[in-house]
């Protein structure tokens, strides 16, 4: 167990750890705005096929 803490510790210590964190971060955020874009498209796209599809009736 202490092994593991030393090599968490070395590695936010180092260069890498802040990197990692600002990639997790940025890559969090894009994945974020990507699905409210698909749901917001998706249910704009619903709503006018479901408007058409009324329409046809």
């Amino acid at each position: 167990m202490n092994t593991m803490l030393l090599s968490v510790k070395k590695f936010l210590q180092s260069e890498d750890g802040p990197t990692a964190v600002e990639y997790a971060v940025m890559l969090a955020l894009i994945v974020i705005v990507c699905l409210t874009a698909i749901k917001a498209v998706g249910t704009n796209a619903s709503a006018k096929f479901n408007e058409i599809s009324n329409q046809l009736t």
